[in-house]
């Protein structure tokens, strides 16, 4: 990612935290007993706005969704609403003895030791697999495990289960879309990073989940150089993805901060706000993006959930949204759009026609920028 890129993606950075920090508080239930909307259901179609009641709590839809559970976690489509029924319980999760759990709500920025067991807010609970400070299940999954009070084993979170074998991308049609690749960009690291937001490429149709994957690997493809690069190549310039204005600072060094990865993650203050949200110090260890292929794959994944650059959207909603590839090109490096650099658009355009013809399905429109 350029320099201008990501310092105007910094201000973007701040209102997402600032968003997920605010979506974290625990709701506090009413006294009074809250109707539940219809029931929550897999297969159906949900748009912005609509209401349903899923595990005890009400949640409204942000935008369109479909397949993706409600919760606080995944792609933030849900909007808590807190609990409703009969005197504004909770339904207790399947399999845990109806009811026999009595352990605390969790709370963000609380610090959890090994072992702790929480309940948190889409009713499920969860163990504490590593010591950490308030990381949220759902999303920090290396710090959490489902758990079941009354044994029986875990309950799956929402969502697609991790992809295993649900991918809509086989490992022969990664390896034809990039047959030269380095061998540290896996199949098994993206399968892997796939768990921490269960509705990317998963979301909609076939067709609209085999979209938004082959428009995601066309980006990162085009980032790459095909998949070959894991460090930026202009060693040069390493030196100047150190933000000192940031209280945190640089603890790794002045030049740890430079591009790696899939999405080519640079500055000090994207390393933090990645490892945040991943539930990983990269701030501390950003060299984890270019030595472990999960957590490489996970910062990939995790700037197209989240980060919108000029686009005013993040490239997951402008592929399960119909806005079209062209808006993911806007939210990635906008400077590539309006004429800026149509050799370089073009280049992720064609990338991006290429892969949808491996995966048999159409382009949809709005292909440039």
């Amino acid at each position: 990612m350029s320099k201008k890129r990501l310092l105007a993606f910094v201000a973007t950075v701040g209102v997402t935290v600032a968003g997920a920090a605010a979506a974290l508080v625990p709701m506090v239930a009413s006294n009074a007993a809250v109707a539940c909307a219809a029931a929550y259901s897999s297969t159906a179609v949900y748009t912005g706005g609509a209401n349903v009641s899923y595990q005890g709590r009400n949640w409204t839809a942000k935008w369109w969704t479909q397949g993706e559970a409600p919760s606080t976690g995944g792609s933030g489509v849900w909007a808590d609403q807190g609990e409703c029924g009969s005197g504004g319980g909770t339904n207790p999760p399947p399999g845990n003895g109806g009811g026999t759990c009595n352990y605390p709500n969790w709370s963000a920025g609380t610090y959890y030791a090994a072992g702790s067991i929480v309940k948190y807010t889409n009713g499920q609970y969860y163990k504490a697999s590593h010591d950490n400070p308030g990381y949220d299940p759902v999303i920090s999954t290396w710090y959490w495990d489902p758990y079941t009070c009354a044994g029986g084993g875990t309950n799956p979170p929402p969502g697609n289960g991790g992809n295993d074998g649900g991918f809509v991308v086989s490992e022969a049609q990664f390896n034809q879309m990039f047959p030269g690749r380095n061998s540290f960009y896996t199949y098994a690291g993206l399968v892997d990073a796939l768990k921490k937001y269960p509705s990317f490429a998963n979301t909609g149709s076939d067709t609209v989940r085999k979209q938004e994957v082959a428009a995601f690997l066309a980006n990162i493809g085009h980032e790459t150089g095909g998949l070959v690069h894991i460090d930026e190549l202009n060693q040069a310039v390493w030196g100047t993805y150190c933000d000192r204005s940031q209280p945190y600072g640089c603890p790794a060094g002045q030049t740890a901060y430079h591009g790696r990865g899939p999405i080519q993650l640079s500055w000090n203050f994207n390393y933090k706000a990645a490892g945040d949200a991943l539930g990983i110090d990269l701030l501390n260890h950003p060299d984890l993006v270019s030595t472990n292929a999960s957590i490489s794959w996970q910062t990939g994944i995790w700037y197209w959930m989240t980060g919108t650059g000029s686009a005013g959207t993040t490239s997951h909603n402008a592929m399960v949204n119909g806005s079209g590839f062209g808006t993911t090109i806007r939210a990635i490096n906008g400077i590539e759009c309006n004429g800026g650099h149509p050799d370089q658009m073009q280049h992720r355009v064609q990338l991006y026609q290429s892969f949808t013809q491996i995966l048999g399905v159409p382009t949809g429109g709005n292909l440039t920028c």
